[in-house]
């Protein structure tokens, strides 16, 4: 069964979709205030978020642009404010849809069913295509070109992500700097390979807790590098 989780101050209101939105075969949890939406929100797993704008405690533009920081799942932001600068800032801070009250509760399930569909077939789609290599806290999303640590995004550079990569992907086989040169950057000569020292101490800086002590891309003195699992 899917799960809501409403964030509203409105005790009548919240209750009035929750009603509505459990009809409809849905798990609904309720939040009055910001602080208690968001900790929910950050600490349980949901499936779609319906945020109210104005919230004691933390107003939802803070409540939505925290969770997007952290969870990709549809929010809908909704308020009795008609302006359109609360609608374009409420959608610029990660919200899905923004709905203005009054409305139905049917027009409320109808999207909500809509937003869900949607973030499935999203989801449904990247899980069969991407390429994902996963070890020990690094996911790294070759399709996307994207890597993340502990859920955490990380900027990579072209050649910082394409040598991350090739060692997870060889992992415990021991590099020599020749090799791992010409591996990435493509070049037969030995070239600079002191291009391959600066590029290991950032990619530590981006993915290993102590770079003094590195649990991922280890040091073999007077030979190389490698990736340990």
């Amino acid at each position: 069964m899917s799960k809501i989780l409403i964030i509203e101050d409105e005790i009548e209101i919240a209750d009035l979709e929750k009603d509505y939105l459990e009809l409809s075969g849905f798990d609904v949890s309720i939040a009055n205030d910001g602080r208690k939406g968001l900790a929910m929100a950050l600490t349980e797993d949901y499936d779609l978020i319906i945020l109210d704008l104005m919230l004691p405690g933390m107003d939802g533009f803070e409540v939505c642009k925290t969770i997007r920081e952290k969870k990709n799942i549809p929010i809908i932001m909704v308020s009795a404010k008609k302006d359109d600068i609360d609608k374009i800032r409420g959608l610029g801070l990660g919200a899905d849809d923004y709905m203005t009250k009054p409305f139905s509760p049917s027009e409320l399930v109808a999207r909500v069913k809509a937003h869900m569909a949607r973030y499935d077939r999203l989801v449904g789609s990247q899980a069969k295509v991407n390429d994902i290599i996963e070890i020990r806290g690094i996911r790294i999303d070759k399709t996307a070109r994207r890597v993340y640590v502990d859920d955490a995004e990380k900027a990579f550079t072209t050649k910082e992500f394409d040598l991350l990569t090739f060692l997870a992907e060889n992992p415990n086989h021991v590099f020599t700097k020749e090799e791992l040169f010409r591996e990435i950057w493509d070049m037969e000569s030995v070239g600079d390979i002191a291009t391959v020292t600066v590029h290991i101490k950032k990619i530590r800086e981006k993915i290993e807790y102590d770079t003094a002590k590195p649990q991922y891309i280890e040091t073999i003195w007077g030979v190389g590098y490698r990736f340990k699992i």
